[in-house]
């Protein structure tokens, strides 16, 4: 599980860093050379989302739940956003989702 829930954090980074860039070009006037390290990290998180051990959907929607809190995080971290009580809540409900599924993955083929 642990393993897993790594592989989701590294591929939600992949992904936000992948459209954060092209947010910062297009709306923060940042220069154009940022789209290159985007198109390098979209690519990244398409080969991440390939590790994981199970069906496709099962992992985009076990994905979810880890993108929700790594977002968060990144909202806090990166544009320097207090967190609510509410966006707490609502990324625990989601890595619960995410847990929920991980441990069916084995239960199902």
């Amino acid at each position: 599980m642990l393993k897993t829930s790594g592989l989701f954090v590294l591929t939600a980074i992949a992904e936000i860093v992948g459209c954060f860039l092209p947010y910062l070009w297009l709306r923060k006037e940042g220069p154009v050379w940022l789209l290159f390290p985007a198109i390098i990290s979209l690519a990244l998180f398409v080969w991440l989302l390939t590790l994981h051990p199970a069906a496709s959907g099962r992992v985009y929607a076990a994905y979810g739940g880890v993108y929700v809190a790594t977002a968060l995080v990144w909202l806090r971290i990166v544009d320097g956003i207090k967190l609510s009580t509410t966006d707490w809540l609502g990324a625990g409900v989601a890595l619960l989702g995410m847990a929920i599924i991980v441990f069916g993955w084995n239960q199902h083929g």
